[in-house]
């Protein structure tokens, strides 16, 4: 069974950092390429970042700015995601997802979500 658990979220004030990470399990994760996901309230999920399977190509939003770095570590199974600069728009439930297609930016799984709450 694939799992997929995040954590690091929390509140943030407005200008300060925050790293989650995503304990992936159940499946072989060396061999996927993974992503971040957002939902913010009232908005649709939002395909924010993805690495690859061996981590030597990256995907970031356009409109994240430079604030994002992906990473992970295939020798423990965990993906990381290191957003500073934050604004109260970031605000969101981050999701943790397997990718299923690089090119269409789609999943096929994601974990439960980690809040990130951004006060000004």
């Amino acid at each position: 069974e694939v799992q997929l658990v995040e954590s690091g979220g929390g509140m943030v004030q407005a200008g300060g950092s925050v790293r989650l990470s995503c304990a992936a399990s159940g499946f072989d994760f060396p061999e996927y390429d993974m992503a971040w996901v957002r939902q913010a309230p009232g908005k649709g999920p939002e395909y924010i970042s993805a690495i690859s399977a061996h981590g030597g190509t990256t995907y970031y939003k356009p409109t994240m700015g430079g604030r994002v770095t992906i990473s992970r570590d295939n020798t423990k199974n965990t993906l990381v995601l290191l957003m500073n600069s934050l604004k109260p728009e970031d605000t969101a439930l981050y999701y943790c997802a397997r990718v299923r297609s690089w090119r269409l930016k789609t999943t096929d799984y994601t974990g439960q979500g980690t809040q990130v709450t951004v006060s000004s």
